[in-house]
């Protein structure tokens, strides 16, 4: 199936399994971030990253799952900095030649919200804000809930293909690894099966599951296996253009992700781990039969993440252009 085929698929598929949007809020706040912290310097900052969002996501409804992946890596490597948007120098190497950030993608909507924001107001809101903006305005067009974030992050002056390179873990991670990268960020098991939730967007390439169809993965549905060797053309040479569905709802910000793997419909090792492991199981299926619990535990565990570690005060800069230190 091509993109365009994929994509009026899953549009109606939206239709049909759109969910009510709810609206979620996280008390407390990291030192030196806070709710609204732009409601002087730029009140209308998160409204103005909010529409310039919504009309690019208009034309590319894929972007929403390409921008929440944007921030997971981001976050990944030191904290949330901006640091994967900056491009290569005579000094520095950029994390998006790590081939762990393959497919990292629409950072020109970022660069939109950017520009936007610094004809509104002059080098006041940071690059590393607007992708968690974005990230989180992604997950609200898709049906998921609105996620009342904290801002005053500031932007990295310092990038490395080799820190994304020890820092991302590869598609192939199993749980143990998983478990303990976001321990590492202070998250607990529940925060993590709930953050692998963000799954329920966009799609998994070939490359990065194929390893569990030959031979047959028993974790994997012999028949969701076969459809997935299919799609992949295989035995054909492998390629990076060839992709699945990570869920029957992969425009949705649902739950439908747990569904799919009680179901052993899970497309990458650590997805079919979490639903066979007795330490998460349980949180599966409890996200699998209550969406409103999975949205709640999402949201405390995606503010958790997007304020470890980052950038606060007079560290760092307020970059005038997303991909480029200030002179």
């Amino acid at each position: 199936m091509d993109l365009g085929k994929l994509v009026l698929c899953c549009l109606a598929l939206l239709l049909i399994y759109s969910t009510e949007m709810v609206v979620i809020r996280v008390s407390g706040q990291a030192e030196g971030l806070s709710v609204g912290y732009y409601d002087v310097s730029c009140p209308n900052a998160e409204l103005i990253a909010r529409q310039t969002l919504r009309a690019a996501v208009n034309r590319d409804p894929t972007a929403t799952a390409a921008l929440l992946r944007l921030v997971f890596h981001d976050c990944q490597v030191h904290g949330c900095d901006a640091s994967i948007l900056l491009k290569p120098t005579a000094n520095m190497t950029a994390e998006t030649a790590s081939e762990k950030n393959f497919g990292i993608r629409r950072l020109d909507f970022i660069d939109q919200i950017k520009t936007v924001l610094e004809a509104a107001c002059p080098n006041t809101v940071s690059c590393a804000d607007i992708i968690v903006m974005a990230a989180r305005d992604s997950i609200f067009f898709t049906s998921g809930p609105f996620i009342t974030i904290e801002t005053g992050r500031r932007d990295a002056t310092f990038t490395s293909s080799l820190a994304a390179d020890r820092a991302l873990p590869p598609a192939t991670v199993p749980l143990d690894d998983m478990r303990q990268t976001f321990a590492a960020k202070g998250l607990d098991i529940g925060d993590s099966v709930a953050l692998l939730g963000a799954h329920t967007l966009g799609v998994g390439h070939c490359i990065n599951f194929v390893n569990r169809l030959n031979p047959p993965d028993p974790l994997m549905s012999p028949l969701f296996s076969t459809a997935l060797k299919f799609i992949c053309r295989l035995p054909s040479p492998l390629n990076n253009f060839t992709f699945a569905p990570n869920d029957l709802t992969n425009l949705v910000f649902d739950n439908q992700y747990f569904r799919d793997l009680l179901a052993r419909r899970g497309l990458l090792t650590v997805d079919s781990e979490i639903v066979n492991d007795p330490r998460t199981v349980g949180f599966v299926s409890q996200f699998a039969a209550n969406q409103p619990l999975f949205f709640q535990r999402f949201t405390s565990a995606f503010v958790k993440l997007t304020r470890f570690n980052v950038l606060t005060g007079t560290t760092g800069q307020i970059r005038n252009r997303c991909g480029f230190l200030n002179p």
